[in-house]
């Protein structure tokens, strides 16, 4: 069975992108605008890999990355960052808040497979 991913972008390019890129290499995906969707989705269904943006409205990737660990299906679901902050600040918060890695927009779709297939396989 595929695995499934969610993608959480406030941009519909990055999500279409993302989304060609994974279901290209046999992935799910299913995409939300936002951190509050993202959220919302990942309590209506379970996910084996979450991408998620920093910087969007309504809840931003550092919160929805908190608010997910906070929930026992998610404590060991990998979760990444894909963003355009690239800071070593923004990056140990990331870690901090419980994210398995990051990935600087723009992204090589190559790169992105790579590190989606390190962390599910």
């Amino acid at each position: 069975m595929a695995k499934t991913i969610l993608t959480v972008d406030d941009s519909a390019s990055i999500r279409q992108m993302v989304a060609f890129t994974l279901k290209g290499a046999g992935y799910d995906v299913v995409d939300a605008a936002d951190g509050l969707a993202g959220l919302n989705k990942a309590k209506a269904s379970s996910f084996n890999l979450i991408l998620t943006d920093q910087n969007m409205p309504n809840m931003d990737g550092l919160t929805l990355i908190k608010s997910l660990r906070a929930m026992p299906a998610y404590k060991t679901v990998p979760i990444l960052m894909l963003t355009t902050e690239s800071g070593d600040a923004m990056k140990a918060q990331g870690r901090a808040a419980g994210a398995t890695g990051w990935l600087v927009k723009p992204f090589d779709p190559q790169k992105l497979l790579e590190v989606v297939k390190k962390v599910i396989g």
